[in-house]
């Protein structure tokens, strides 16, 4: 029996990253020699085991045969002849499919450290083509790597695109789409997954929103990149240099502006009312991929009131306090910080503006932080009671917000 580090740990090592989880692949073992060593078995569908003392994984060497359409499609085969190269064999990517013995030396039979030098994301080998969540994470590994300078090899995008006009893509279940789109968006560059999807045309098949976004032109004088697309790819950039590693910030930046794909042509490019033209299109997303509340919900309320926020310096007290009412502010007080993340990001990232200043943002924490302030046990103490209570409250927050202006 022998035992190798696999896969991104090996990986990040040689990249010179922190190393956060470990896998391991058993090579000449049965099931029944991990458990009298007390691993402990997991799940029915892989040969995979807890080790007795780490709790780290470690999974019996195995080959996979395509058996039927989308990720699960899949017959395997594990048992003591399933050598080390078989089993990297069936792994996605060139720089997934390295191992390191227990001696710590390097086993590489698909060059996959080659390709970290060169910074190319490479498929091992045709079998890449059998599994269409591999799409989805080769768009995802695009976003964490870009910025190191990788790229997806030719080859490799064109059999995704392969993948994609086979309709392999099609049979993606709702769950893994939104796993891998929400991690994607905690990477340092989100928009390379967008790119990816498009450039193999996943994301006309899976985002047909935000695919529908590029070409449509917008208003020089406020988007200097004009292209709706573009925009959304580098608002999604600046989402994730505001909040690194917040998905719920980032999505909510990825779908603000789905009204604009709804412009007529003639009104072309001005996008009056898009705000509220967006919302239905993100409750479409939102529903086709049973995303989470807390991110739908945020997501409607950002595509709504962007615009608000950006025009808060000549907004009346009134309407500034009715923007913290709709974002339940007052009992999800979490919600304005994240609501101005995505309207910061909106508003830098634009050709040319990335490092400008956004002084709405600082205006509406100070009002809110006044208004909030304004508590119900002031007017309980006077003798109100009721809706009183509530209404005194709301005049006396309004004189708060006035009061910064002064």
């Amino acid at each position: 029996m022998q035992i190798y580090l696999v896969g991104g740990a090996v990986r990040d090592r040689l990249l010179g990253r922190p190393v956060v989880d470990r896998d391991y692949v058993v090579v000449g073992a049965d099931p029944s020699q991990l458990l009298a060593l007390g691993y402990r078995p997991v799940g029915k569908d892989f040969p995979v085991f807890l080790h007795p003392q780490t709790n780290e994984e470690y999974a019996l060497a195995r080959t996979e045969r395509k058996s039927g359409h989308g990720y699960a499609g899949f017959a395997f085969h594990a048992d003591a002849t399933v050598t080390l190269a078989d089993d990297l064999r069936r792994r996605d990517l060139t720089i997934n499919a390295m191992a390191q013995d227990e001696d710590g030396n390097l086993v590489d039979p698909f060059g996959g450290a080659a390709d970290l030098e060169a910074r190319v994301l490479r498929h091992v080998s045709p079998a890449f083509a059998e599994d269409p969540v591999r799409i989805l994470r080769i768009a995802r590994f695009a976003a964490r790597y870009a910025p190191l300078g990788f790229r997806i090899a030719p080859e490799t995008l064109a059999l995704m695109r392969a993948m994609t006009a086979d309709g392999e893509v099609d049979h993606l279940v709702a769950e893994r789409v939104w796993a891998e789109t929400r991690r994607a968006l905690t990477e340092p560059q989100p928009s390379a997954f967008v790119a990816a999807l498009r450039a193999c045309g996943a994301l006309a098949r899976l985002f047909p929103e935000i695919d529908a976004l590029y070409g449509v032109p917008q208003r020089p004088e406020y988007h200097p990149e004009i292209d709706t697309g573009v925009h959304t790819e580098m608002v999604v950039d600046m989402a994730a240099r505001l909040a690194p590693g917040d998905a719920l910030v980032g999505w909510c930046a990825l779908v603000h502006d789905l009204g604009k794909a709804l412009t007529p042509a003639d009104q072309l490019p001005r996008h009056v009312g898009h705000e509220e033209g967006g919302v239905e299109p993100i409750r479409a997303v939102n529903a086709r991929y049973r995303v989470p509340a807390e991110f739908a919900e945020l997501a409607v309320l950002c595509c709504r009131q962007h615009l608000n926020a950006h025009r808060a310096l000549e907004l009346r007290p009134g309407t500034v306090l009715e923007l913290f009412e709709k974002l339940d502010g007052f009992r999800k007080k979490e919600r304005v910080e994240q609501f101005l993340l995505v309207c910061e990001a909106d508003k830098r990232g634009r050709l040319g503006l990335t490092e400008s200043e956004y002084p709405q943002a600082r205006w509406l924490r100070e009002a809110y932080a006044a208004a909030a302030a304004i508590t119900a046990a002031t007017f309980v103490d006077r003798g109100l009671a009721g809706p009183a209570v509530g209404e005194a409250m709301r005049e006396a927050r309004i004189r708060a917000i006035a009061a910064l202006r002064q």
